[in-house]
């Protein structure tokens, strides 16, 4: 499903439950202590994913374990994006030639609970979403926002190796599938992306949000496709 929001040099695994014959990696065990069974079955379907994807682009079998804040360890010379909902898993992975960073988030198609809708979007953005409800009013537009918010986040983290609020991105959602991504830095550095271009898709009960920023000789990091 999430193959339709990427381009074609991104490696796709996606799974609608989890799957009885998947399993982790020794390294990969250790990760997991203290999880409850279903985060545990979480994880196990998205890494047994991430190996499927990365084996699209022929690379044997790794253990994907965690680095700074969580994110996941990619082999070297590829990038990826990993994400987990009810009723979804999936990994996306590029060799590192073609693509710089992606970011990919999957939700429910349902609201956000209002204590996190004030949380996390800005004044503009509420306006915007109170217009496409007018427009379009099928769409859970607060989670679609959350989960276009979490994609930024995983597309720039491995850019600049640095935390970035919710606050500090401000998310135009488009009514034709794309969305881009102004970022409200305080204290930007001259190499940090200014912001991302991405695209959403809603289907099947599910909100998936996907950012790739494709690694294009004189192309301003961060623009996206």
């Amino acid at each position: 499903m999430i193959e339709k929001i990427l381009p074609s040099q991104v490696a796709v695994a996606e799974a609608f439950s989890d799957l009885p014959d998947a399993v982790l990696l020794p390294a990969e065990e250790e990760l997991t202590r203290g999880f409850v069974e279903k985060r545990h079955r979480e994880f196990v379907t998205t890494r047994h994913c991430a190996r499927r994807a990365l084996g699209s682009l022929g690379i044997a079998p790794v253990p994907i374990l965690k680095g700074e804040r969580g994110a996941p360890l990619w082999p070297e010379n590829t990038v990826g994006s990993l994400t987990h909902c009810t009723g979804y898993r999936a990994a996306v992975v590029a060799h590192r030639a073609d693509v710089l960073s992606v970011g990919i988030d999957a939700e429910g198609d349902a609201p956000l609970p209002g204590d996190v809708h004030g949380s996390i979007a800005l004044l503009t953005e509420q306006r915007r979403e109170r217009e496409l409800r007018l427009e379009h009013p099928g769409i859970h537009w607060d989670r679609l926002l959350f989960s276009a918010k979490e994609a930024v986040y995983k597309a720039w983290f491995p850019l600049t190796r640095r935390w970035l609020g919710f606050e500090e991105a401000d998310i135009e959602l488009r009514l034709d599938g794309s969305f881009t991504a102004e970022l409200l830095l305080s204290d930007p550095e001259p190499a940090f992306p200014t912001g991302f271009h991405g695209r959403w898709l809603a289907e099947g009960g599910l909100l998936l949000t996907a950012i790739v920023v494709e690694n294009t000789p004189g192309a301003p990091r961060g623009t996206g496709f």
